[in-house]
């Protein structure tokens, strides 16, 4: 069996449910559903999808970084949105991100998050060559 190294961001939502921030198996790296939780432990911008959708994927940034990734490995993302008619301005901050990269991506609405104060959430999925490609 392949090692399975997993990633903890130092949520305290992470024990409580039992889950990984990232988990890695082989080459596959999987990055858990991430909100905008400042380091409070409390949501952050409150009100803005675009400062939410910014904060969310610096943590799945630092979470692929250290499972030994890069940003430029992600090949797909999800961004789950409250009200679908922000999706421009969480795809603004996605793209500023993503834009050269260019991962899979799917935008859903859902009804509402663990914490209502949470407007977005983003999963990410990578293939990661330890080579750095």
């Amino acid at each position: 069996m392949q090692h399975r190294r997993l990633v903890t961001s130092g949520s305290p939502l992470e024990p409580e449910i039992g889950f990984s921030r990232a988990v890695r198996v082989g080459s596959f790296l999987a990055v858990s559903g991430t909100a905008p939780i400042g380091s409070d432990g409390h949501a952050a911008h409150l009100g803005d999808v675009y400062a939410q959708t910014k904060l969310c994927l610096d943590i799945a940034r630092r979470a692929i970084e250290d499972a030994g990734g890069t940003l430029e490995q992600v090949i797909r993302t999800r961004i789950m949105l409250t009200n679908i008619e922000q999706w421009r301005d969480a795809a603004r901050a996605h793209g500023e991100v993503f834009g050269s990269i260019r991962p899979a991506c799917t935008f859903v609405q859902v009804s509402r998050f663990i914490d209502p104060d949470w407007l977005v959430e983003i999963e990410a999925d990578c293939v990661v060559n330890d080579a750095g490609t």
